[in-house]
């Protein structure tokens, strides 16, 4: 039983984090004129919509339990970039939304584990353990996705800030880009670029929390 506990308090606040991070791109797109998201249904909280078995739960799940960082995936939501009604601009915003929907997670379930003080046995350590998860899920989501090698989020941002010749051949990198990332993360190298930055969040988040 606690180690059921263990994973539901840690899948619960990972699959929420993926899931928001993906409903937050489909959403923005929408306002900017592609509604592909909501035609397809992919416009839902309903996690099971967004989940990619092997990404959303499994890895994650392992990937803690061997000690390492959080880090998943999960059914990315379509979004046609022609149907924006501003492209160059709208790119960057919809791929700004899924590490900004993070950011507010990441400061609501800071709150919540400030709330944790005013509780005390079991179930002050279930959410203490469900708070923490989603606080280093969140922090690891939005500084993984701005990191700037395709297709994460932050080369989008990086794609419309290029000449439009450069920009095209930086995009094409798509295509190899997951292999890029986890060449990155199994070497080691990707880890010693995000850890700096996902430490300063964490601490800064702990210390709102417990102030100190």
């Amino acid at each position: 039983m606690d180690r059921i506990l263990d994973i539901l308090a840690i899948a619960v606040p990972v699959i929420f984090a993926i899931t928001v991070h993906e409903v937050a791109h489909g959403w923005v797109a929408s306002r900017l004129g592609d509604d592909t998201a909501a035609s397809q249904g992919r416009l839902t909280l309903n996690p099971l919509k967004h989940v990619d078995p092997i990404g959303t739960v499994v890895v994650p799940v392992i990937m803690h339990l061997a000690g390492g960082p959080l880090f998943g995936w999960a059914k990315p939501v379509p979004v046609d970039f022609r149907r924006l009604r501003s492209p160059r601009r709208d790119i960057a915003l919809v791929a700004l939304a899924g590490p900004a929907a993070n950011l507010l997670m990441l400061i609501g379930w800071g709150l919540v584990l400030a709330l944790t003080d005013q509780l005390s046995g079991a179930s002050r350590r279930f959410l203490l353990d469900v708070a923490e998860a989603g606080i280093i899920a969140n922090t690891v989501l939005m500084v993984l996705n701005l990191f700037p090698v395709p297709p994460l989020d932050g080369s989008r941002v990086v794609a419309v800030l290029l000449p439009r010749r450069l920009a095209v051949w930086y995009v094409k990198l798509e295509r190899v880009g997951l292999i890029v990332v986890a060449v990155l993360l199994v070497t080691g190298v990707l880890g010693t670029l995000i850890t700096p930055p996902i430490e300063a969040v964490l601490d800064f988040v702990a210390r709102l929390a417990f102030g100190n």
